[in-house]
Parts: C-alpha cells; sequence; structure tokens
C-alpha cells in the first residue's frame, strides 16, 4: 500500500511516513535511528513540493496580472508564453501529489505575489493602485492552460 501511494501522492507519502515514523521513535524501537530527524527529513521532502507549486502560482499570479492589465501589447505574448510553462509544471507537480491541490491557499498565495508585484509593477505600465486587493483569480483558472484574463485595455 506505501508503495502504491509512494506512486500517486508523493505529498501525501511523505505525510505518512513521516507521521509512522514518529510513532515508531515514541514506542522506543530498538534501533539506532534518530526517528524523530528522520521523520523531519521526509517531512521537508513534501514541504519542498508544495514550496515548487506555491512559487510557480505565485509566477502565474504575477504574470497574469501583468496581462490583463498592462497597456503594453508587445509583452503580452512573452508574459503568455511564461505562463504556459508555468502551468505544464504545476500540472507535472500536481499529478505527482494530487492531494496538495487542497492545501493550497489561493488567498495568502496572492498576498504574496502581490507583495511580490508591487516593487516593478510600473514596468509593466501598472500604478500599484491598480492591484486589486484580493485574488481576483479561481484556482481552476490558474491552472487551466485554456484560460486568460481580459486586457482592461483590450489588448490581445
Amino acid at each position: 500500500m506505501s508503495m502504491d501511494l509512494y506512486e500517486r501522492d508523493f505529498l501525501l507519502w511523505t505525510e505518512e511516513q513521516a507521521a509512522a515514523l514518529r510513532r515508531a521513535g515514541e514506542t522506543r524501537v530498538n534501533a539506532p535511528v534518530d526517528w524523530q530527524h528522520v521523520a523531519e527529513e521526509i517531512e521537508d521532502l513534501g514541504r519542498s513540493q508544495r514550496d515548487a507549486v506555491e512559487s510557480l502560482l505565485v509566477q502565474i499570479v504575477i504574470h497574469l496580472l501583468k496581462i490583463g492589465l498592462s497597456p503594453y501589447p508587445d509583452a503580452l505574448g512573452h508574459w503568455a508564453k511564461e505562463v504556459r510553462v508555468f502551468r505544464v509544471d504545476v500540472a507535472r507537480k500536481l499529478r505527482a501529489a494530487p492531494s496538495l491541490r487542497g492545501k493550497l491557499d489561493l488567498a495568502d498565495l496572492y498576498d504574496y505575489a502581490r507583495r511580490r508585484a508591487l516593487p516593478r509593477i510600473d514596468e509593466a505600465g501598472i500604478a500599484p493602485e491598480d492591484l486589486p486587493m484580493n485574488c481576483p483569480f479561481s484556482l481552476d483558472q490558474l491552472l487551466d492552460e485554456d484560460w486568460w484574463p481580459e486586457n482592461r485595455h483590450g489588448l490581445t
């Protein structure tokens, strides 16, 4: 069962294995293993995968904001290409860890993406006050390879 889960959902496997190691450590299994640290390292593998997905989603959000808000038509194609690559990468990672999707906090990711975008958004012709305070995208939209925001200037 554990090996099957490893193949189907790596993140869930890391969480289950970390919990099992902690239980084994509490029962003082007679083995020279640093159970607590081994469990933490396995959990870190899962966190690393979550961090990678979140990082890609932040980049998707920033680029979609630019696509939707920028008055510069020449840059739209470049940003769209970037989003396509990020979406492919996220989809691949979520296939390896389907349980991760339910653990994503879109409001928190958007807040971080917004704060990351603010210092340089003017380079895209966007005023800081033009960035929405709340995420204008759903997770499904962020992941949908065929979905794009409308540009407020009517650009395509």
